[in-house]
């Protein structure tokens, strides 16, 4: 069960991707419209936290169980996860990145590599809509063409250098893919790439239901969501590390 606490950070980072923003023709037109099309300026800037619930299976390992995804901004998220019987716990409350130990039940700090991916996932919903105050930027890779479907491919570099590529629709404008390199729970690179669809509106803002993962083109999780809040008035206190 360690591999699946350890790579499982990787599946819910890109689960953030899916409304990471965009540079293209020109950054400032992509921007805009993927704003528009994922709810708005407005919208984006109306959340204070947001709660994801739904399923997760994961298909290697043949285990299927339930999660919550919390984030409060502008530095908080968290992740429950219910499998086999045990409860998982993902964490960084904006200064410090910890888990529960699913074999053991203790509560520890990750380790450098985790804590890293559950800070990036912390970035406030707003950074996208303003990259050069949080320290991002992007590069327009031009068009990809997929099943007969025109993409806007974008390279995101997040402020510790890391980065990740999107592929945005180039009619919806919404997030179709993302492709990352990062280091795989056998301590070498591997590529994960994340495929988003379902896209529904909750409240006015535009949320994808089902994302599919895969880590060096083999199918590895499935992720449903079945519920979306929003301002719910969550406490700092639930992301902090217990003693």
């Amino acid at each position: 069960m360690k591999k699946v606490y350890s790579i499982f950070l990787l599946s819910f980072f890109l689960v953030a991707l899916v409304i990471s923003p965009g540079s293209g023709q020109t950054a400032e037109e992509i921007i805009k419209k993927m704003i528009e099309a994922q709810g708005g300026k407005k919208v984006f800037e109306s959340i204070k936290d947001m709660t994801l619930s739904g399923t997760l299976e994961m298909v290697q390992q043949g285990l299927s169980g339930l999660l919550t995804v919390y984030k409060k901004e502008p530095d908080k998220t968290r992740r429950d996860i219910e499998i086999m019987g045990m409860i998982i716990i993902q964490a960084y409350d904006g200064e410090t990145a910890w888990g529960v130990n699913p074999q053991t039940g203790s509560v520890e700090e990750m380790e450098e590599q985790q804590a890293a991916e559950m800070k990036r996932e912390s970035f406030p919903i707003v950074s996208w809509l303003y990259p050069e105050k949080y320290g991002f930027s992007f590069s327009y890779k031009g068009k990809e063409k997929i099943e007969d479907k025109d993409y806007f491919v974008i390279e995101e570099t997040y402020p510790d250098g890391f980065k990740a590529t999107l592929y945005v629709d180039a009619e919806t404008y919404l997030t179709y893919k993302a492709k990352v390199k990062t280091m795989g729970s056998m301590g070498y690179e591997v590529e994960a790439e994340q495929f988003t669809s379902d896209y529904k509106k909750v409240d006015g803002m535009i949320i994808a239901h089902s994302m599919v993962s895969f880590i060096e083109g083999e199918e590895f999780m499935k992720v449903t969501i079945t519920d979306v809040k929003f301002n719910t008035g969550m406490e700092d206190s639930f992301f902090k590390m217990k003693e």
